[in-house]
């Protein structure tokens, strides 16, 4: 993307994305840099740390429950339940505070990401401190965009569940092969289309901060953008996925589970080289987000006017005017 013409975009698969994002980090180090301490880093240790506080208090939830079950009649009993009421508490205000951080570090950094990339590509001078002027200002657009996301998955995940029950009710379980296959397919089902949901709303993000569409209209739009480059965008979602698991999965059981039955200083030494990980991964997928929203817009042959898009940056830094989609890409080209 820096030393390519923008008709050259359109070629790059997955490698070719991955190679322009490094290229991005290489070139601008310092404010990537700064960013990934701010947002990045506190947004990692978040995704990670919250399981050493959630798991052992869900343990110790299991371990009263089932002391509840033991003592049932017993003047114990009323004790053992208000400990468990007092736990289950807890639990949900950590987690429901967990989320809430979670989702305004992500829009944080996604906002900071895509900004940033875009003064790149456009060739404007960029620093911290104007990149974090910018970041409040378009938060709220993302998080609409992440509502509709939210609702979609909610229908998706839904009508998933509806799909099962029939299953369960027409095949049922005594014919093991037959709902195992029905299972196998569903779960292979729900995977794919997760993905492919996922990517559509990466795309509609970067949509939400360089256009002025947001929202629902900003998910019509990167659908119909990803077209043609649904199998680039679902590889590489897929393995940010799968990549991002298996940090959690790791972290998990060597540090909050200590599974290796190593000690302090090998859990802290593990916790430190998994953080350090998670952030370069969230890192280099927020910038193979943007990139892969330029190389969708030049395959589709809509050239971005670098002079209008950077026009468009110039006014998130004084009063937010969204500039129309036609003014920062020309009409389609034809091949």
């Amino acid at each position: 993307m820096l030393d390519r013409e923008p008709d050259e975009l359109q070629f790059l698969g997955v490698l070719g994305i991955l190679s322009e994002a490094f290229k991005i980090l290489r070139s601008c180090v310092k404010q990537l840099g700064a960013i990934t301490l701010t947002l990045i880093l506190p947004l990692s240790f978040a995704i990670l740390g919250h399981t050493l506080v959630s798991d052992p208090l869900l343990r110790k939830i299991e371990r009263n429950e089932d002391t509840f079950e033991k003592q049932a009649g017993s003047p114990d009993a009323e004790r053992t339940k208000a400990l468990l009421y007092s736990e289950w508490s807890r639990l949900l205000l950590f987690q429901g505070g967990y989320l809430v951080f979670l989702l305004a570090f992500s829009l944080l950094s996604t906002a900071a990401v895509v900004y940033t990339v875009a003064c790149i590509y456009t060739g404007k001078q960029i620093t911290y401190a104007k990149v974090m002027s910018v970041v409040p200002r378009v938060w709220k657009r993302l998080m609409l965009t992440f509502l509709w996301y939210f609702l979609i998955m909610v229908g998706y995940n839904t009508a998933l569940m509806v799909a099962f029950v029939i299953v369960l009710l027409v095949v049922g379980i005594d014919n093991m092969v037959a709902f195992g296959l029905c299972v196998v397919v569903l779960v292979s089902v729900f995977l794919a289309v997760h993905v492919y949901i996922s990517a559509i709303w990466h795309v509609a993000s970067v949509i939400s901060v360089l256009e002025d569409k947001y929202g629902i209209d900003a998910i019509r739009k990167s659908r119909d953008l990803i077209k043609g480059k649904r199998l680039v965008a679902f590889v590489l979602i897929f393995f940010y996925f799968v990549i991002w698991a298996g940090i959690q999965g790791v972290f998990r059981n060597e540090v909050v589970h200590a599974s290796g039955g190593g000690g302090i200083g090998s859990r802290l030494g593990f916790a430190v080289l998994l953080v350090g990980l998670m952030v370069f991964v969230n890192l280099i997928g927020l910038l193979v987000q943007s990139v892969l929203y330029y190389v969708c817009k030049s395959y589709h042959h809509q050239s971005i006017d670098k002079s209008a898009l950077s026009d468009h940056l110039e006014e998130y830094l004084g009063e937010y005017v969204p500039l129309k989609s036609s003014n920062i890409q020309m009409e389609n080209l034809d091949v």
